[in-house]
Formats: C-alpha cells, structure tokens, sequence
C-alpha cells in the first residue's frame, strides 16, 4: 500500500454512498416518549397510554421538509427508552399498546406512506441502547431482540436510504450490552443493500459535535482507524476513534503522513433544530432562525457534507408555526439561491488542456454527474475559463467533483474578470473541493471566472459549476 496522500487517491466511494451524498439535506423526525414526559433520555417505564398524539399527520411533515428543500426524512422508530413506533411483536412496549387510533396505529408506515407520496426517501434511526428491554445486557438474547425489530422495519416499510446506528450505548448504566454489530451490518446489507449505515456503522461517519461546526478540509477519504469494519470490529488503534474524530484535520497530506491505510468515509452533520431533539415548551426560543441556517447549509452541504435536521413535531403531532414559518423560507431562500445557474446560458467554457474527447471542458455545465472535465496528466497547472452572460449579478459560485473517481483537489481559487475594469479580481480562494464546494462572494458583475487548481493528488475531474 502507498503511504501518506498518494494511498488515498485511489479510494472512492461505494454506489450506496454516491446516492447517500446526492440527497444533500435532509431530517430527523425526533418523535416518540420523550415528547410526552418531557424527558430528552426516557428511563423506559413510562406506560404506553401517555403516546397520544392527537393532530398526528405525516403528510404535513413531509409537505413541511419538502419545502424547506430536504430530500428526506429519518424518523426516530425507537429511542433509548425502547419505546417502538410501529407494532412490532418483538416487545409489548409499542404504540400497539397505547390509546392513539385504538392501538391500530403504524407511525412508521404512515410516515413511509408520505414519503413516497411526497417524493422524499426515507430512513430509520434504531436505538442500540434500550432502558426497557430486559434482555439488555444479556448478549445474545437482546441481539435476537433487536435483529428482529431491524429485520420488521427493513422489510415492511419499502425502499430504506439509511439505517442510522446510535452511538450512545447507556456505558455508564448497570446493564451494559456487548453488541454484535457486524451482525446487525449483515442482516442490513441482506435487507436493504442500498441503504447506509450511519453513525455507529462502516458507511458515514458523524461530523464529531452537534453544533455544526465543520473542517476547513473535510475529506471523505480518511484513516481507516477512524471506522469500523463490515464486521463490526473497530482496527487495533480503536482507542484513538472518538478523540480522532473530533480534530479539525482528518485528511490533509500532513495528517495522514505515516497513514498506509484508508476508507471512504463521508462526513454527516446532525444538528437540531431547536437546542434539543425532542420537543420541549419552553424550548422555543432557541430556535434557529433562517439565516442560521442558512449558514449551516452552506457549511455543510457546501462543505462537502450532508446535514441531517433534528425536527422536533410537538404532543399533538404538529411542527409549532414558528418552526414550519422557517422552514418555508429556508426552502424559499435557496430555491432562490441555487434555483438557477446563471451558466446555462454562458457563452463557452475554455480550458488550459483535456485529458481525452469523453471529457470536455463543456461537461462541467451539465446537470449529470457522470460527466466531467479532466485535464492532462502532464499539466501542472490547470485552469478552466467559464464565460457569463453579461449584465448577470451574483454572489455564489458552486463547484463538484466527480466523487466517483475519488476525492483529489486540495487547493483552488477563482478570478473574475471585472466587467468594467476589464481586469481579473480574486474572488474566493478554497482548499478541498469533494461532492461539493460553496463559495459565497461579495456581489458584482463578472464577464469571466477562472478557476486556477493549484493543489491535487495524481489528478481530479470537475462534473459541474454553477453560478447563483
């Protein structure tokens, strides 16, 4: 194996992981228990009765995240308290037990069921941890357990585009579990092939905090100590995992050195929404307001991440009006952002050499993915010249690699050629670039960008720029 960069260039992503990273933005429905005792870690006794959502509606969640321009939603089927969403014959503790629609009630099918309807994907999150079950603790017993909840959810409810693994494993509790992960991976990988596993899983590694507080260099190929194996064991410098995961440098050329091995590893930022996951009254005013989030976005999305949403529907089933009021204009706001590339109409795209005729400097203003722009092997500095139409005022300008081949630009800037001045401007200066980069620009009116790729491993392919 090649030590240091060089071993990464030619790591890259499975096809689950490809379509993981397409779908951008997306939620966590943060739903169960804890809504209804106001407790944000449920202990696992409260009866079945206290879950009645009266105004229960998945349609409007959906309609709600749809407009907010996620292209998913993750429901919270059960939590650290055991409680289930959907009546499972695995436990009695379930919604089959409760007073909402008679104990007929399915939240999970209902919730895929407007998915499907809506056009979004939808994935389930799967406590680990159970405070209720009493085989936890007991090996495997609760690993039986808890195969047989995957095994209703991966099949009962269509197409799954993530399984989301939670870490927390109640440690410090005097039941601890020893579980059996790379048979909960298997039994996934058997069910639902395309789905990820994320979180506590071999396919997308969390950010390292709940803040959204991203890396200058996020990259998707990393350590491969900082994952875990199909079969569930971690590498023999596991102990290094969670404080690695937590540095501000995962993969630049300086922190992989002496690194011989490596695995494609996205990066996934969860944040709430509100300063908790679960809906509490007197947590409305820490809402975050559209500009946030937008900010978020751009530091996520833009920053070669997905952005997981924590959304938190209240005891009636229902978003608040302030939460579904911000949501509308965050959809709003980057529909207006990112709606339209200014470069559709642009006049040509000229570059300083090709690789070969399949990959033309024309690609990169093509929505498709599978096209791209790749200069030469032997040139050394690369440069790609977009003409915009003029008159055109903007202040983002949005570049992809093509991931399937690899993650490789290290270091890049823009110049505008000034439509007055007739002079070239810096615009933005960056450093990686991966599934997406975005670059937030002081407002002016350009006749030309150049892109000068200053730093790259081997060699890198552009599928797409866009202005906005």
């Amino acid at each position: 194996m090649e030590k240091g960069y060089k071993g990464t260039v030619s790591i890259v992503p499975s096809k689950r992981q490809i379509e993981w990273q397409k779908t951008e933005f997306y939620g966590l429905i943060s739903y169960g228990m804890a809504v209804f005792t106001g407790k944000q870690y449920g202990d696992g006794f409260t009866p079945p009765s206290m879950f009645w959502p009266e105004e229960m509606n998945t349609d409007l969640w959906c309609a709600v995240a749809k407009s907010a321009g996620m292209k998913g939603l993750v429901l919270t089927c059960k939590h650290y308290d055991g409680f289930c969403l959907w009546p499972t014959e695995y436990t009695d503790y379930s919604i089959k037990n409760s007073n909402w629609l008679d104990g007929e009630g399915d939240l999970v099918k209902m919730l895929s069921d407007s998915c499907k309807k809506y056009g979004l994907k939808f994935g389930v999150y799967l406590a680990p941890w159970d405070r209720h079950e009493k085989t936890y603790g007991d090996g495997k017993a609760y690993d039986d357990f808890f195969c047989g909840l995957l095994s209703e959810l991966l099949t009962n409810y269509g197409d799954i585009f993530c399984v989301w693994l939670d870490g927390v494993c109640g440690e410090n509790e005097r039941r601890v579990q020893k579980h059996d992960w790379g048979r909960y991976y298997s039994l996934i990988r058997k069910l639902q092939p395309e789905a990820v596993i994320s979180f506590r899983g071999p396919d997308v590694r969390w950010c390292g905090n709940e803040k959204g507080v991203t890396r200058n260099e996020e990259w998707s190929v990393v350590p491969s100590h900082l994952g875990v194996k199909e079969d569930g064991s971690e590498t023999a410098t596991a102990n290094k995992k969670h404080s690695n995961m937590f540095d501000l440098d995962l993969g630049s050329r300086k922190a992989v050195k002496k690194e011989t091995d490596f695995i494609w590893y996205p990066c996934e930022v969860s944040v709430p929404m509100r300063s908790h996951w679960f809906f509490e009254e007197d947590d409305k005013y820490s809402i975050k307001t559209k500009d946030k989030l937008i900010k978020l976005y751009y530091n996520t999305v833009g920053n070669n991440s997905c952005l997981m949403l924590g959304l938190a529907p209240n005891k009636r089933g229902e978003f608040d009006d302030t939460d579904v009021q911000i949501l509308n204009a965050l959809g709003c706001e980057l529909n207006l952002f990112f709606g339209y590339n200014l470069l559709k109409d642009a006049g040509g795209v000229s570059v300083s050499s090709v690789y070969n005729k399949d990959t033309a400097p024309e690609n990169v203003l093509s929505d498709d993915m599978d096209t791209y722009w790749r200069p030469a092997d032997n040139d050394k500095h690369p440069e790609i010249v977009v003409d915009i139409p003029e008159n055109e005022y903007f202040d983002k300008i949005v570049i992809r690699e093509n991931i399937a081949h690899g993650q490789h630009i290290e270091e890049f800037d823009v110049l505008g050629l000034d439509t007055k001045k007739n002079k070239w401007k810096k615009l933005a200066e960056s450093t990686t670039v991966g599934y997406k980069r975005i670059l937030s620009i002081k407002p002016g009116e350009y006749s030309k960008l150049k892109f000068r790729f200053k730093e790259f491993r081997e060699f890198f392919e552009i599928s797409g720029i866009s202005v906005n």
